[in-house]
C-alpha cells in the first residue's frame, strides 16, 4: 500500500472523476464483479472499495488499468472517460497509452443451463480462465 501513497496526483479532482466512473461501471456489473476484480489484481475486495470510492484518495495503480477495463467489461466510452480523467490525474504516466496485445475473439459450444443467473457466471468464469492463462503466456515472454 505504501506505493500507493508515493503515486504524484496533479489533479486531484481527476481522480474523484475516476473513481466516480469505475464505481458506476461496478454498480452497473454482476454480483460478484468486485470478487473477480480483486482475484484478477491480486488483492482483497476491500482494495476494490478503496480504489473504486471516490471518497478515498488512493489512486489506481496504473499496472491495474488493464484488468480493469477487461474484467469490468468498459464499454468504449467509458473507458476513454475514464482514460481522459486518469491521463488528468497522473499526466507523466503512460498507463493506457502502451501498446495494447492484439486480442482475438473465440467462439464455443457450452450446455445451457437454463438459468441466466447461472449462465452468465459460467461465461465469466470461461473469460476469467482466458484471460489469467493470457497472463501466464505474457509473463512468460517478458
Amino acid at each position: 500500500m505504501a506505493e500507493l501513497r508515493r503515486t504524484i496526483v496533479a489533479d486531484p479532482a481527476a481522480v474523484t472523476e475516476y473513481k466516480r466512473i469505475l464505481q458506476n461501471v461496478l454498480y452497473g456489473r454482476p454480483s460478484g464483479t468486485r470478487q473477480r476484480l480483486a482475484e484478477a489484481l491480486g488483492n482483497k475486495p476491500s482494495f476494490i472499495s478503496q480504489i473504486a470510492n471516490p471518497a478515498y484518495s488512493v489512486p489506481i495503480p496504473g499496472r491495474h488499468l488493464e484488468s480493469i477495463f477487461e474484467v469490468c467489461r468498459f464499454s468504449p466510452a467509458e473507458r476513454t472517460l475514464f482514460l481522459d480523467a486518469y491521463h488528468r490525474a497522473h499526466p507523466h504516466s503512460s498507463a493506457g497509452h502502451k501498446r495494447q496485445t492484439p486480442w482475438r475473439a473465440i467462439s464455443i459450444r457450452v450446455p445451457d443451463l437454463h438459468n441466466a443467473e447461472k449462465n452468465q457466471k459460467f461465461d465469466d468464469m470461461l473469460a476469467d480462465v482466458a484471460l489469467r492463462l493470457a497472463r501466464i503466456i505474457s509473463e512468460d515472454r517478458s
